[in-house]
């Protein structure tokens, strides 16, 4: 049975107000004993609370394994055809594209709440939110104009010991495999190498980096874009770090997308569906806005005011079905000495 610990930056207020709301659009919807099992690479601060929501409005009862989407994707390919999992909810397109050949076809009626690009094109998965790479900068220490304009920069001597980055995070990985499809391998490790050689600082994940930023302790630091404005909503518009948008059009302005597909295997494959459904209703688009700073995908629910407009972003040009590679990238990584 899922057990649901509020989260201290969310809060209770939220989850209970999402809760009535989505009620009310799945009043019609017939409760199950069963259990839906969930794999989770997306980290339960952020949502737990939706899962709850869904839990309590439908009454499916829940269980969820947490974990990286790298692991959890390696979990799942270990585990094949006798996996538990019903559906697995992925921080981002690569672990969803590494598990693809377990996933079931989703119905297009699913498919098509999102844009074509944010969604598999073997119909295996669908994306739930979106969240773009960007650099994050101590405000004390630098303006914009003293930004680069490209990640190469970064390795420049110029910057050495100023930068942090979180080498086993998922969606760096997956910016990672968009590097090496738009650079190639040797440029890619290349730049791996030359960041390794000035000295850049690693941390765990992209909430340490933001921290770590606002403390001075690094000037920059490469993570997605909705963890700055947690920082900024618990400690004020006085915390000293900002998001910056890398103009140049390469891997470092990739717009990603967390995803769900429905494991093929799963004997509750009406639930999971359910599941998939409810991430891309009105309320839970809403939740994701509002509260985690994510673009929304479905088209009738507004950006967050904060956010820079998706349309603005200078991504790169490639399909998110072409960064499944993440074990390729942590090759690169390990041969670039990054990674242990």
């Amino acid at each position: 049975m899922y057990s649901f610990r509020p989260s201290l930056r969310l809060g209770l207020a939220p989850v209970l107000a999402l809760s009535a709301l989505v009620a009310m659009l799945f009043s019609s919807c017939g409760g199950s004993d069963d259990t839906l099992t969930i794999y989770s690479g997306r980290s339960e601060s952020l949502v737990a609370p939706i899962i709850q929501a869904f839990s309590e409005t439908t009454g499916v009862h829940v269980e969820v394994k947490y974990g990286s989407t790298a692991a959890m994707a390696a979990t799942l390919l270990e585990e094949g055809d006798n996996s538990p999992a019903d559906v697995f909810y992925a921080q981002d397109p690569g672990g969803l594209g590494a598990i693809a050949g377990l996933l079931s076809p989703l119905p297009f009626e699913t498919l098509a709440r999102v844009p074509e690009w944010a969604r598999s094109p073997e119909s295996l998965w669908v994306g739930v939110s979106g969240r773009a790479r960007v650099l994050v900068y101590n405000t004390k220490v630098l303006a914009e104009a003293d930004l680069p304009q490209d990640l190469e920069a970064l390795a420049n001597p110029k910057w050495r010991g100023r930068v942090g980055w979180a080498p086993t995070n998922g969606s760096f990985l997956t910016m990672i495999t968009a590097m090496r499809s738009t650079w190639g391998e040797e440029r890619a490790l290349a730049w791996v190498q030359g960041m390794v050689a000035n000295g850049v600082n690693v941390y765990p994940n992209n909430s340490s980096q933001v921290a770590a930023v606002g403390s001075g302790e690094i000037n920059i630091g490469l993570v997605n874009h909705y963890y700055l404005y947690r920082f900024l909503a618990e400690e004020g518009e006085g915390f000293p770090a900002r998001n910056y948008h890398l103009p140049d059009g390469g891997p470092g302005s990739l717009v990603m997308v967390s995803g769900a597909g429905v494991l093929d295997s799963s004997g509750r494959k009406e639930d999971a569906q359910r599941f998939v459904d409810f991430l891309l209703s009105a309320a839970a688009q809403s939740y994701f806005t509002a509260q985690t700073y994510e673009y929304p995908l479905v088209e009738s629910i507004p950006t967050h005011r904060l956010l820079v407009p998706l349309g603005q972003i200078n991504g790169p040009d490639i399909r998110l079905a072409d960064l499944a590679d993440i074990d390729g990238s942590q090759q690169l990584m390990r041969e670039a000495g990054a990674l242990p």
